[in-house]
């Protein structure tokens, strides 16, 4: 093999060029079972096989929909797209009723699932589709098994059938929709070619910091529905790299102990929660073991990559490592050296006390629409700088707008939006997608995003708000989980805060308060009230008088994906919040 030009070519590339004994590795009941490639491989072509005898023609499409990252879900993904049909992944945490919409909109013929949960909400729907079978992977009662496709693809009479399938699968071929979640309506359907990813895992390639010898190891939780966590499952493909797949959002930690990995991709949610959770461990502490530790994050706070603070400060790091830093490397396997984080923008703070402790973040910057990657940090050649998302990779362009927005110009741009062409014209200046994001250019070649086009608004006073930034100062706050800037319209700037309820639960177990500790009590105490005021006030003045949050309410609950506020990739519904929160909204403007 010389060329890869389809996404099915990785997994052959490594065959030849780097097989793995472990290519993917999923947990069954408490063990770790892995895959070589060849394995992989094979089963991928008795599903492409299966699928032919099922009746599988060009441009049919399958969906495929997972709650955990699994090693089925790749070998379904090769053995449809070798058939020259599409893989349509969906977000297993939408409700039923958009199951049936994607499912529709689609038109997908046959839905694999991964559990009983999932498949409750396909069956709610399935009547009202054109679904012929639901497959599950695992054994569930009245549900087909996937592995009837390996038994059905058994035969290898018809592997010619399937050769000639994939030699007819042109490069700029459709390979997959994807729906994004959207913070707005039903989502819509982003049309990508074999080539938008392929291109793009090519070039992202280069930015991925993989050791150059020995086994490697990758903990992959990020839902693999999403394009950002599936382009780099191809890449580690590319890499001959072991992928082990993460049980549970809440088992990474225990996932990583088991494993010790080298690198993860994160959101910068996840890395909050992370350092959340260190945090309340040193609050926990005392006498000297509390000082030091406040003092190996007060250096942290302060870290410059490149050794740029000198050799004294350098000095006081390497202290702060072995007796801090070392501590909360172990917590994630020890071996983790870095991680890449995308979706959202990571606070500088965070960047700063992860690299210091020897975890370097990276953060990258693109969209489903650009395959995804636009830019990314690397270590190595001076590509890092924190606040930014690196630099553009190859045969990416990116141009400023005379407004400000982001545009791009690639082979990952994608073929458009499914069965919405003038949504399609509608983001594309001739061969530019616009991004809706606004961004800057240093003199360094970097990009750094500055905002959300849409997201910025303006005060009754003709006033300009960039909500992101707000809200990425308060939640630096140990006592701030989520924030969510509102006011458009308005006289001023106000803001919907949840608490960190763990956190306060905590101070208020320490400093002895008299507080209900439901999240319903926390969020009507005076007591917390006055101390995220000063919380508040503390942030309040890096900004300017005019974008200062005057008033701010607190819900009385979490934000969760499941209730609405989140999308799947944990980004704030705005529009779904403000709707959640209509009473708050009118306590603060129209009292």
């Amino acid at each position: 093999m010389t060329d890869i030009t389809r996404l099915f070519d990785f997994p052959y590339y490594q065959l030849e060029h780097k097989p793995n004994a472990s290519c993917f590795v999923t947990k069954y009941n408490g063990k770790w079972t892995s895959i070589s490639t060849k394995e992989y491989l094979d089963k991928a072509n008795a599903v492409s096989r299966a699928l032919l005898k099922l009746g599988i023609q060009k441009n049919d499409k399958i969906a495929v929909i997972s709650s955990t990252n699994r090693t089925e879900w790749n070998i379904m993904d090769i053995g449809i797209l070798q058939t020259g049909a599409q893989n349509i992944p969906i977000y297993p945490t939408i409700c039923a009723e958009d199951y049936e919409y994607v499912l529709n909109h689609s038109e997908s013929i046959y839905c694999f699932v991964s559990d009983e949960e999932v498949l409750e909400k396909v069956n709610k729907v399935k009547a009202n589709t054109q679904l012929k079978e639901v497959y599950s992977f695992n054994h569930i009662e009245g549900c087909k098994h996937y592995s009837e496709l390996f038994e059905l693809g058994k035969d290898e009479s018809n592997q010619n059938e399937v050769e000639d399938r994939k030699n007819n699968v042109k490069p700029d071929d459709l390979a997959t929709i994807i729906y994004t979640s959207g913070t707005t309506g039903k989502p819509k359907g982003v049309m990508l070619s074999h080539w938008n990813i392929t291109s793009n895992v090519l070039d992202s390639s280069p930015r991925v910091p993989l050791p150059p010898s020995g086994e490697t190891r990758v903990l992959s939780f990020l839902p693999i529905c999403h394009i950002f966590e599936r382009v780099l499952i191809y890449v580690y493909q590319y890499a001959g790299t072991s992928v082990y797949f993460a049980e549970a959002l809440d088992k990474i930690g225990d996932n990583a102990k088991e494993i010790n990995p080298n690198l993860m991709s994160v959101v910068p949610r996840l890395l909050e929660k992370v350092f959340d959770k260190i945090m309340l461990k040193g609050e926990d502490l005392s006498g000297i073991k509390k000082a030091l530790f406040f003092w190996a994050v007060g250096l942290g706070e302060r870290w410059e990559p490149y050794r740029k603070n000198g050799a004294w400060y350098e000095f006081q790091l390497k202290i702060a490592n072995k007796l801090i830093f070392s501590k909360w490397r172990e917590a994630l396997g020890g071996e983790l050296g870095t991680m890449v984080s995308g979706s959202a923008a990571l606070q500088p703070r965070l960047a700063r006390i992860f690299g210091a402790a020897q975890m370097k973040v990276m953060e990258g910057y693109g969209l489903t629409e650009t395959s995804p990657v636009v830019s990314v940090g690397m270590y190595d050649d001076a590509h890092y700088k924190i606040g930014t998302v690196g630099k553009p990779i190859d045969n990416v362009e990116v141009k400023i707008a005379e407004d400000g927005e982001i545009l791009i110009k690639g082979p990952n741009v994608m073929l458009g939006y499914y069965k919405d062409p003038e949504k399609t014209a509608s983001v594309m200046t001739d061969d530019y997608f616009h991004t809706g994001d606004k961004g800057e250019i240093d003199e360094d070649g970097f990009l750094k995003i500055t905002g959300r086009k849409k997201e910025m608004f303006k005060t009754s006073g003709g006033k300009y708000i960039i909500p992101t930034l707000l809200e990425n100062e308060l939640k630096q706050s140990l006592f701030i989980e989520q924030v969510m800037v509102i006011g458009e319209g308005e006289k001023m700037p106000a803001a919907f805060i949840q608490p960190n309820f763990d956190f306060v639960r905590d101070w208020i177990e320490h400093k002895g308060h008299n507080i209900g500790t439901t999240d319903e009590e926390i969020a009507q105490s005076e007591k917390v009230i006055k101390r995220i005021q000063k919380e508040v006030d503390k942030h309040n003045t890096k900004f300017g008088k005019w974008e200062q949050i005057k008033r701010f309410e607190l819900t009385p609950e979490a934000w969760t994906i499941d209730a609405g506020h989140l999308t799947p990739t944990m980004k704030m519904k705005r529009s779904v919040i403000k709707d959640i929160y209509k009473g708050l909204y009118d306590k603060i403007y129209r009292p």
